[in-house]
């Protein structure tokens, strides 16, 4: 019943707004699964040695980081209060870090480097297991503690474009 509940309240609430508000982990997700094919392109690409990679990881660069800051700043805070498990959002919190590492060592190496390739390949590994701990502990947690997602969402929405912008 709940559900049922829930799901025509947003109904209603998405025909009444301008713009719907999405939520948290439907945002996240969309992330997710947009970098998730970005690497999966990238792959393609290396194997055929077909122009375009270069610009390619630098959109998944690009997304990565803005993505990890969205998290960080806003996310993150909102599901460490909410679900109350310091050593699954710490874990979090350093898997970020390593890849936020990565993400500056291949921005700061050229593409001919033969390691290039090697580090963008453990990026999308690294990533893919953060996504599916983050889908699989965190999110269902979150979901879990009632938190208002819509709200949460809008914040990360808003400040996505911000910093959309502020990359161009």
């Amino acid at each position: 019943m709940p559900t049922t509940q829930t799901t025509s309240h947003k109904t209603t609430e998405h025909k009444t707004t301008r713009r719907p508000k999405h939520d948290a982990i439907k945002l996240l997700t969309d992330d997710h699964n947009k970098v998730k094919k970005m690497f999966k392109e990238f792959e393609k690409l290396h194997k055929k040695q077909e122009e375009g990679k270069e610009e390619l990881v630098q959109q998944i660069c690009k997304e990565l980081t803005i993505h990890a800051q969205l998290e960080e700043e806003i996310f993150y805070p909102a599901a460490r209060d909410a679900i109350d498990d310091d050593d699954l959002m710490n874990e979090a919190a350093v898997e970020h870090q390593a890849a936020k590492d990565l993400i500056e060592k291949i921005q700061s190496t050229s593409s001919s480097d033969p390691m290039y390739d090697a580090m963008v390949s453990v990026l999308g590994e690294y990533v893919n297991h953060h996504i599916e701990e983050e889908q699989n502990e965190i999110f269902p947690k979150v979901e879990k503690a009632k938190m208002d997602l819509e709200e949460l969402g809008s914040e990360i929405e808003e400040r996505k474009e911000a910093l959309m912008e502020e990359q161009e």
